[in-house]
């Protein structure tokens, strides 16, 4: 896994997550973050998780006033990336 931060414009810092595993295919990735779709994946190991994770990371980025984004291969891994805002 690799995180990594920077400026993403003069109010936002951008964060990164990045791993190198199963992917998400695309199909998925528009329910990843909705509460009224079940939407998991079995990891590199076979684990299996809920979905809330994500959509909590969400709630909780845009009541910050930042955005969350999903980037996905199959077979290549996923970048999650979000901003927040920077204190001025």
């Amino acid at each position: 896994i690799e995180v990594s931060s920077y400026k993403f414009d003069d109010k936002y810092q951008m964060i990164s997550i990045r791993d190198n595993g199963v992917g998400i295919p695309e199909e998925k990735i528009s329910k990843l973050f909705r509460i009224d779709q079940s939407v998991s994946t079995l990891g590199t190991n076979n684990e299996q998780g809920t979905g809330l994770g994500l959509i909590l990371c969400k709630d909780l980025v845009e009541k910050n006033g930042g955005q969350i984004f999903v980037e996905s291969r199959v077979g290549e891994g996923t970048t999650f990336k979000f901003t927040v805002p920077i204190n001025q």
